[in-house]
């Protein structure tokens, strides 16, 4: 079985030998293995081809120069001698005659290389039988499993409706996940998901009536135009081509991976200038932060209007209860049939999130003096919605959010959420629709989590460092954006007896700096409406304030705004 990674590499030249191919997936939730053999600051698809080419079964590996890190991959597994046959080939970034001649000679050197390997003599004729194959049923010559046959294009574009999933090299669970969140097939458009490689007409005419030494030629000739002139990806010189892809699509998620800038230039130009629907992921090669990610997808979907049936309902009553489970509170609202709100609590979440949302629902309807019956249905949101089991439809807090904010002020056009393990701006329209959003990375810096911990730091309650950080005199900059390091600069701020209250400053405007930077990205304008537990810091508030030059509107139901949003769509069904 020989092993590649790359769209560009010779996939149906090896049929001229008997050998089938597999695309080497990259599946790893870690990389020690891959950080002992090259750098840490290797892309995560680097450090994943390092971890993959680990399994004993890949003994036959053929790596492509798409771009340097590759080099480097080659280089490392070279060294270590763990494959028995290992190949690099050079790739031209142009696709000119000059180019199309050089590829010529990649192939024939790879050709020669596996001869000698093998000991096997190379058929053009099987190559041309195996490349018409693959033509006829768009498999490429690869083998490749059922679900990646139903991702290739010539299945999704017998499809009425699907997902364009474009960027760089994405893990094999991100389809899925896109899958799951909107119901609807999804196109891989990634640089390693549309390969392309087209047989020409005439080439098994011009084969047949060709001496055997020039039908080779031919063939090789042909095969080195085909492999250059596919869908380019970024590393190719003109990617013009590539406005085209998802043109058909209901809308684009576009993956971007870490330490790659590459497909972050192509995301800014295409959010920049694109029609359809977009929205950015970006991973480091591991599912660590597939919850996140799969909050941002539902959320996608939500506002394509891409949502499943509702599941069930309660009761038979004309109230209905939004419950959000957030990781440090629980905040549950009742609202009556005319949208009014008569019951609602915010408990502490807990160690067990089920326990926090029944609590949380329990106390809202005793002050509504409401029974459980009395609730048509009932939503939940926040990162706990789906495990909590009280509901009877989820909802991401992206969309709840939007829709309690606009409940609370019409007039807001900007929500701006900083909740205890990530924050998030929403664009809204007029009716409370989410037009766009951000929310940071998996790094907890700018979140609630982050402030709990400083105030663990500092001994005091969120309370008192709400409080006390509005008595600041002189301005301290806390520099680190990691977590852990900022801890570490509070302690030495501490030892140098700076006041408390300077130290609180400066963690808000870092906080604030963190958050205006995701306003900025989703091109937030006014009004603006801080949500959240955290909007209840004026001190946070008034450095935000401080930061963006704008004034930022705070309900007195701020904290419950997502559970409101929850009960509004409830009432909606």
């Amino acid at each position: 079985m020989i092993y590649y990674m790359c769209k560009y590499t010779p996939l149906e030249i090896f049929a001229g030998f008997g050998e089938e191919t597999e695309r080497l997936v990259p599946e790893g939730e870690s990389f020690e293995t891959a950080e002992n053999l090259g750098h840490p600051n290797m892309c995560g698809y680097g450090k994943g081809i390092l971890e993959a080419a680990q399994d004993p079964r890949v003994q036959e590996l053929v790596l492509v120069s798409c771009c340097d890190v590759v080099k480097r991959i080659y280089d490392i597994l070279k060294r270590q001698g763990r494959q028995k046959f290992l190949y690099l080939v050079d790739l031209p970034h142009k696709t000119t005659a000059t180019e199309e001649r050089y590829m010529e000679s990649q192939i024939r050197s790879l050709i020669s290389a596996y001869a000698r390997y093998s000991g096997k003599k190379f058929d053009a004729k099987s190559v041309l039988s195996s490349w018409s194959s693959a033509a006829a049923c768009g498999m490429c010559g690869s083998r490749q499993t059922e679900s990646r046959r139903k991702n290739t294009p010539e299945h999704v574009e017998s499809e009425q409706m699907y997902i364009s999933l474009q960027g760089a090299h994405a893990q094999e669970n991100i389809p899925e996940m896109i899958r799951r969140a909107t119901g609807i097939s999804v196109r891989d458009d990634t640089c390693t998901g549309n390969r392309n490689v087209e047989l020409p007409d005439d080439l098994s005419i011009s084969f047949r009536e060709a001496k055997p030494e020039r039908s080779e030629n031919l063939l090789i000739q042909a095969y080195a135009h085909a492999l250059l002139h596919q869908m380019p990806c970024m590393r190719m010189t003109d990617v013009k081509a590539r406005g085209e892809l998802g043109r058909s699509s209901l809308g684009i998620v576009y993956h971007t991976m870490k330490f790659c800038d590459y497909y972050g230039f192509e995301y800014a130009e295409r959010r920049k200038n694109s029609r359809k629907p977009i929205l950015k992921i970006e991973t480091d090669g591991t599912d660590q932060n597939s919850g996140q990610i799969a909050t941002r997808l539902e959320a996608f979907a939500e506002s394509l209007h891409l949502r499943m049936e509702r599941k069930n309902m309660s009761g038979t009553g004309n109230y209905t209860a939004g419950v959000d489970s957030g990781s440090s509170s629980t905040d549950a609202v009742i609202l009556d049939g005319e949208g009014k709100i008569v019951g609602w609590s915010i408990v502490r979440t807990g160690a067990g999130a089920s326990a926090g949302a029944k609590r949380a629902l329990d106390e809202a309807l005793r002050m509504a003096q409401l029974r459980r019956e009395d609730l048509w249905e009932i939503v939940t949101t926040g990162y706990g919605r789906d495990t909590i089991g009280i509901g009877d439809d989820t909802v991401t807090e992206i969309t709840c959010h939007a829709r309690g904010a606009h409940y609370l002020d019409p007039d807001v056009r900007t929500v701006i959420d900083i909740g205890g393990q990530d924050s998030k701006v929403i664009r809204v329209d007029e009716k409370g629709t989410v037009l766009g959003f951000v929310m940071n990375d998996k790094c907890a810096a700018g979140t609630g989590r982050f402030l709990e911990m400083m105030a663990r730091t500092m001994e005091l309650s969120m309370e008192d460092m709400s409080q006390i950080g509005l008595r600041w005199k002189d301005s301290v900059q806390i520099s680190s954006m990691c977590t852990v390091f900022a801890e570490s600069e509070v302690v030495s701020l501490i030892a140098r007896n700076t006041p408390t209250a300077d130290i609180i400053h400066g963690l808000n405007l870092s906080v604030a700096g963190r958050t205006a930077g995701l306003v900025k990205r989703v091109h937030g304008e006014g009004a603006y409406m801080m949500t959240g537990g955290v909007a209840r810091n004026r001190g946070i508030v008034e450095a935000l304030c401080e930061k963006m030059g704008e004034k930022i509107r705070v309900s007195e139901y701020a904290q419950l705004c997502g559970a409101i949003g929850a009960a509004l769509i409830a009432a909606e069904r």
